[in-house]
């Protein structure tokens, strides 16, 4: 029967079923009905990434009418607010470029959704929607209509239970199975041993050969030939494809070997090829695993949450240490970690961590709040619903409103290669091929299907990957905790180092504080303690440790004004605290310190002075700094502290003083007009927008609940002195994998120039292929742990 093929899903079509819509044939009304929704939508390119990319829709009337229930709803969303819910569902038909482009524009067929993101590796889509104006149902329906029904288990969302994907150990498991097998019963063929038994059985050992190289070759060597088949497919030839068309090649060639009478046939070299591919490959996947357990277990956020006590007492304590039924103290911009509900009466949260819109929302007691929301104005109190995920704060940190678009040149060079490797490996194999085959016959198919196998890309392409990914690892063990791979590359890259002052060179743990004006009463003290608890300043922060324990009050009309200073009302008295011109104070220039002022209803009492401490090591950090990179210090404080900081800061360094955050904003901005990249340094309080702006944005952790997303790494205060050492260690991780290319490059160009002559069996080519892959691996994690190691000893006699 003559048969065409489903303009959307590929399926062949029965005539007598065909259905013709807009001049293309449809195998059924569902696949036409997607059809008809992407050209009214305008969403027809589509089908220009992949021919006939979906897939038939499925009858699923009444399925998802359990997601009109809200307390089902409550356990799949991820975050839901008034106007915003976000929810991660599982789509197993994701397959190809045509699928993450439609899942990623779905706000185009659906009123209501904002946006989409396609996580491809784990076959989801993020979608974040107005519950006001669609539901979940209608978008489980809409998904389902277009050929991408989602996957939905409460179970896989209470549990949080995975199944393990064991196909490649089970592969694996076949391949050497059949191997050893078939070299045990190829030992007399090896040895030419003439026995008349072993003659009178050996047809028969050769069929045993034959039907037990069939399991290996359909099975664990399945998946190369399905990848090879989506490659052509899509017209992007990968690697897998001389793989298995080596494979399909040795194994003809061996079975008209049998058949005919000719030999054995190489059913050895077949199987133990696949099977030390597939050793190759599970190394491969059990060191990326290793990689990113390391990751994800080190990628706590290093910032310390306050917890309140039973016996009112509070402690700071790391945000992995939070548990269901803590009470937490949450200030002004500070990140809320858990999920949780609100005991105070009232809240201002910005939800733009989340959902990238900076509007603030007013929640009262009672309500739920949401991890990832920030706390603007007063010091508020919650209860945890359940403990913090470091997945779901990294999830967050890595939202693409708040990535930079940087230049990848490793990345760059990786995609090109890849991208010519495999025609260029199929020419060279055909074109030895045709030169060997009228020379020698055996010798030419050993040939073509050594070259399709000993050639790889791969040691090209894990370079990069597992160079950095092991970089990150170290990185984070010693507290320095990087957003992404992208992060390294850019280290590497910077030329001008911008210092915030306060909080980032000083420390708030070791300065001495002292008072001087009017007499503050016990009541007064009360006032002040209780509004500088609600602030997150490094100098809120210090005084507040500074004053003595004292009674908690309700403060009213909190505000914190960036670079300036804190204001609130207590018992009807407006109080204020800060810089001298925010209270209203005209200040001695002579007498120029860093200080906090304090008026009560407008009558100034005094002012704290601080005698910064600057934090362990900063000379010799500085110093060291000074030989690599252009210094510079800013400061919302006066100059008090100039003379301070010339003493110890190598000469030359740029200090300025009395900068508002938009003006240090501007200050980078105009750096990088000149050229420069800027690494920022600060405590993402004040320099929240500088550390958006630079290049590197680093945010120092130390004791506060602060962060800003946008920056790009956290480091924790008490490794503040290594800062030159992590900075080196990017450049020597850059080093490495430029070393590890061309150890790549060297290695394909060896081994072709064996296998092209004829001087490489393909059993060796096998094991030299996986074998590239391990040394690669292996020369990447030494170079990188052995500069690790070296650089840190460095560093660690220049501190002394």
């Amino acid at each position: 029967m003559d048969t065409q093929n489903c303009f959307h899903c590929g399926l062949d079509i029965i005539r007598a079923e065909e259905i013709i819509f807009d001049n293309k044939e449809f195998c059924c009304n569902g696949c036409k009905t997607v059809y008809e929704i992407f050209s009214v939508n305008d969403l027809t390119c589509y089908y220009d990434f992949e021919k006939s990319p979906g897939a038939t829709p499925l009858d699923i009337k009444g399925k998802y009418e359990f997601l009109d229930n809200e307390n089902i709803i409550s356990k799949l969303l991820d975050f839901q607010e008034t106007a915003t819910a976000i929810v991660s569902l599982s789509i197993p038909h994701i397959h190809c470029s045509s699928c993450i482009w439609i899942l990623e524009n779905l706000q185009r067929l659906q009123k209501g959704i904002s946006t989409s993101q396609v996580n491809f590796p784990e076959k989801k889509v993020r979608i974040t929607y107005n519950p006001e104006e669609v539901s979940l149902s209608e978008i489980a329906y809409l998904l389902s209509s277009i050929g991408y029904e989602p996957y939905i288990s409460l179970e896989n969302y209470e549990t949080g239970s995975n199944s393990v994907d064991r196909s490649l150990t089970y592969k694996l498991g076949v391949a050497f199975f059949c191997f050893g097998n078939i070299m045990l019963l190829s030992f007399p063929e090896y040895f030419e041993v003439r026995e008349y038994w072993l003659d009178a059985y050996r047809p028969f050992f050769r069929w045993l050969i034959f039907a037990l190289s069939l399991p290996a070759f359909f099975y664990s060597a399945s998946s190369y030939y399905v990848s090879a088949y989506k490659s052509i497919k899509s017209r992007m030839l990968n690697i897998d494809i001389p793989i298995a068309l080596g494979i399909i090649v040795m194994f003809v060639r061996s079975t008209v070997d049998i058949v005919f009478d000719y030999g054995s046939g190489f059913f050895d070299s077949l199987t133990g090829l696949i099977f030390f591919m597939l050793l190759g490959k599970m190394f491969q996947i059990k060191t990326y695993s290793f990689l990113s357990f390391e990751r994800d277990f080190k990628s706590y956020f290093p910032i310390a949450i306050t917890r309140i006590n039973p016996d009112a007492t509070e402690e700071s304590v790391p945000v992995y240490d939070i548990i269901k039924g803590d009470r937490l103290l949450i200030r002004n911009q500070e990140l809320i970690p858990v999920d949780g509900i609100l005991i105070s009466d009232s809240a201002s949260i910005d939800y733009s961590f989340v959902t990238g819109e900076a509007v603030p929302i007013t929640k009262n007691s009672g309500d739920k709040i949401f991890a990832g929301g920030k706390q603007i104005g007063k010091v508020i109190e919650m209860d945890v619903l359940q403990s913090t995920s470091q997945s779901y704060l990294t999830q967050l940190w890595s939202n693409d409103v708040f990535q930079k678009k940087v230049e990848q040149k490793h990345k760059n060079i990786t995609d090109t290669i890849s991208h010519y490797f495999t025609p260029i490996l199929l020419l060279i194999a055909f074109v030895s091929f045709g030169y060997w085959i009228f020379i020698d016959t055996i010798k030419a198919f050993n040939v073509f299907t050594s070259i399709l196998i000993v050639a790889c890309p791969c040691a090209l392409a894990l370079t990069a990957p597992f160079t950095i990914g092991n970089v990150l690892r170290i990185l984070g063990k010693q507290k320095f905790y990087l957003k992404n791979a992208l992060v390294i590359e850019q280290l590497a890259k910077v030329d001008t180092i911008v210092f915030d002052k306060t909080g980032t060179i000083t420390t708030n743990k070791k300065s001495s504080i002292s008072y001087l004006g009017n007499p503050i009463s016990d009541i007064d003290s009360i006032w002040i303690k209780n509004l500088l608890r609600a602030s997150n300043h490094p100098l809120s922060r210090m005084l507040y440790d500074y004053l003595p324990e004292m009674q908690k009050v309700s403060i009213a009309d909190f505000e914190e004004i960036n670079g300036k200073g804190i204001q609130g009302t207590i018992d009807g008295r407006q109080i204020k605290i800060g810089s001298a011109s925010f209270v209203g104070k005209i200040e001695d220039n002579a007498l120029l310190q860093t200080a906090v002022h304090i008026t009560i209803d407008g009558v100034y009492y005094g002012k704290y002075i601080f005698n910064n401490q600057y934090r362990e090591g900063l000379d010799s950090l500085f110093k060291g700094l000074n030989d690599d990179y252009q210094i510079k210090v800013l400061s919302g404080d006066n100059d008090g502290e100039r003379r301070a900081l010339e003493a110890i800061l190598p000469q030359g360094t740029e200090l300025i003083f009395n900068q508002n955050p938009e003006q240090k904003l501007e200050f980078i901005k105009k750096l990088q007009e000149q050229g420069s990249n800027v690494m920022m340094v600060g405590d993402g309080l004040n320099d929240a927008g500088a550390l958006a702006q630079s290049n590197i944005g680093i945010s120092i952790s130390e004791n506060v609940n602060v962060f800003s997303p946008a920056c790009d790494a956290i480091l924790e205060a008490n490794e503040f002195q290594k800062l030159h050492y992590f900075l080196k260690l990017s450049k020597k991780a850059m080093t490495t994998i430029k070393l590890s290319f061309a150890l790549s490059l060297l290695y394909n160009v060896v081994g072709l120039s064996f296998a092209i002559t004829g001087n490489l069996r393909p059993l060796v080519a096998a094991i030299i292929m996986p074998l590239s892959t391990i040394t690669i691996v292996s020369f990447v994690t030494v170079m990188s742990n052995y500069y690790a190691r070296k650089l840190k000893y460095i560093n660690k006699n220049f501190n002394k």
